[in-house]
């Protein structure tokens, strides 16, 4: 990959970590939280930050141990080898990323559409996320330095924001609205992972940094493990500011805008504004984090040969895939609605965590990672898998299927380019 003369050291990493993670889920997707488990939330939060926490662990290691743009990719084929089994895994992880680049785009153009007056024109929806696809397309060809610089800014934003509104919200709470006494059942709040842990799973971006770390060993697992760390923090000071200003009701109506709904009661228009203004900005930084790593993830791919050559052909300061990637996101972003394939994309992903982290287990020794929490991670995300799949399937009964039609895709990809490949060995040997 090309290797920026300003790498990437520990506080831009976490700031590319906390900008994955700090967008369309926190903003879009509370109320959804909320409607499942009411103002019991921030305990499905801190119960995704904790399965967060581990498999950050189990990557970290990983990423320590075997620096790589790929990220997860490498892994993968570092515990499995190369072949049918670890191609397909890798492609589930690329369709499920660019999945969820496509949702985040329309997150943000519904966003953008809010700040236009009444009665325009629908298309804008589609101006607004095709356009912020293609402007962050043309800073990651500028290289990782200019997206360094971008997350930075951003992210200092967003957190400010974020930040204020927590510390304002916890202030003024109602005590008597956070009472447990209106919690919903336990079940209820385990249910909500399948959203809650949405706004986590960007951390993984963080391993597609490091080979633009000077010392990726040290710097890696620490920027993972802080990153986390502060986005936990952030999210229940958040849900804490939220459900003790607002009625869990009216924070399930206001939904895509329950965070600028909440800072009405304490800024007035002006704090509804300002933090939907913030909310632009979040989703746009998680564009531009995930469209890196998703640009590593395909280089990795094309390099070991499970996605075409054309993917890691030089193009800027970075790789052909990146433009092929941002394609395929404003495809889906202007053709389908993707809420449903965005929690396949999600069950997907947390599959493939826990697939690494079992491989990881083969590998503990070279890693030094601790086997115990290796086998954790591994068990927190299949479980958190199975309660997203089950209440997936209550949302919509066709989403197994779906689900199965996803991993078929996947594995066909995956024998075509093999086919591809023996065409091209062959007459090589002959």
């Amino acid at each position: 990959m090309y290797k920026s003369n300003k790498p990437i050291g520990f506080w831009s990493a976490v700031s590319m970590g906390i900008g994955a993670m700090v967008g369309a889920g926190i903003f879009a997707l509370l109320g959804e939280a909320s409607a499942i488990s009411g103002s019991a939330v921030y305990i499905s939060f801190i119960i995704g930050g904790v399965i967060a926490l581990f498999s950050g662990y189990s990557l970290g290691k990983l990423g320590a141990r075997y620096p790589s743009a790929g990220g997860i990719v490498e892994y993968l084929a570092q515990a499995y080898g190369t072949g049918f089994f670890t191609g397909s895994m890798s492609i589930m992880l690329y369709f499920a990323a660019v999945v969820s680049l496509s949702l985040i785009a329309k997150a943000f153009g519904n966003y953008a559409f809010t700040f236009l007056p009444a009665g325009s024109s629908l298309l804008w929806h589609h101006f607004f996320s095709v356009g912020i696809v293609v402007f962050f397309v043309l800073v990651n060809l500028r290289g990782a330095k200019d997206v360094a610089i971008w997350e930075r800014l951003t992210v200092a934003i967003k957190f400010t924001v974020l930040s204020a509104l927590a510390i304002a919200g916890i202030l003024y709470l109602k005590p008597s609205l956070l009472s447990p006494s209106l919690y919903p059942p336990a079940r209820d709040i385990f249910f909500s992972l399948a959203i809650t842990f949405f706004a986590y799973e960007g951390f993984r971006v963080i391993t597609n940094t490091a080979e633009d770390m000077p010392d990726p060993a040290k710097t890696l697992p620490r920027a993972m493990m802080a990153s986390i760390l502060l986005v936990m923090l952030l999210y229940v000071a958040v849900s804490f500011a939220v459900f003790g200003n607002l009625p869990t009701d009216r924070v399930i109506a206001s939904k895509d805008f329950a965070l600028a709904e909440a800072a009405l009661p304490i800024f007035g228009h002006i704090g509804f504004t300002v933090v939907a203004i913030a909310a632009l900005i979040s989703t746009a930084s998680s564009i531009n984090a995930n469209l890196y790593a998703v640009t590593n993830v395909t280089y990795q791919l094309a390099k070991d040969g499970e996605l075409p050559e054309v993917f890691g052909e030089p193009i800027g300061h970075s790789r052909e895939g990146l433009i092929i990637s941002g394609i395929l996101i404003v495809v889906l972003s202007l053709l389908f609605d993707l809420s449903e394939i965005a929690a396949i994309g999600s069950i997907s992903i947390l599959f493939v965590h826990a697939i690494t982290h079992i491989g990881h287990l083969k590998l503990a020794r070279e890693t030094g990672a601790s086997r115990g929490m290796l086998f954790v991670a591994a068990v927190l995300s299949l479980l958190a898998m199975v309660l997203a799949l089950i209440y997936a399937s209550h949302q919509s009964g066709h989403i197994p299927q779906v689900l199965v039609g996803f991993v078929v895709v996947a594995g066909a990809t995956e024998l075509f380019l093999q086919k591809i490949r023996k065409r091209h060995v062959l007459p090589r040997i002959r």
